[in-house]
């Protein structure tokens, strides 16, 4: 059933705003899940992902593996994550893009703003 009736249904309509969404919009789609004991720490269940964090993989080929992300590529809806990488035919390496949804975030990377936004977000902060 439809929830709020200030927003479509429409598949069509979700596929453009998705693929028409601006930065500020995409940063907040491409959250990812917070561990088991970063969720009891503070509260929340996800947060945006960062570039500094520590996430470890959840799905897909590379699951299993903890990295760095070394990159946030919101034009792509990508996560760039250090050690993981892809051979292409001519034998160059190049960082796999992971989706944000695959990942679960292990270590923040705290400042300011994270402080802010988890505190708005109705978590606890130490």
């Amino acid at each position: 059933m439809k929830q709020n009736p200030q927003v479509s249904s429409s598949r069509s309509k979700s596929r453009k705003a998705y693929f028409q969404a601006p930065s500020h919009v995409r940063r907040v789609i491409m959250s990812a899940q917070l561990s088991k004991e970063l969720r009891e720490k503070y509260g929340i269940r996800s947060l945006p992902i960062h570039r500094d964090d520590t996430v470890k993989i959840a799905r897909g080929t590379h699951k299993g593996k903890e990295g760095k992300v070394t990159a946030v590529y919101r034009l792509k809806y990508a996560v760039h994550v250090d050690k993981i990488s892809i051979d292409k035919a001519s034998g160059q390496s190049v960082p796999a893009n992971l989706a944000a949804s695959n990942l679960v975030i292990t270590d923040l990377k705290i400042n300011d703003h994270r402080k802010q936004l988890i505190t708005r977000k109705g978590g606890k902060f130490e």
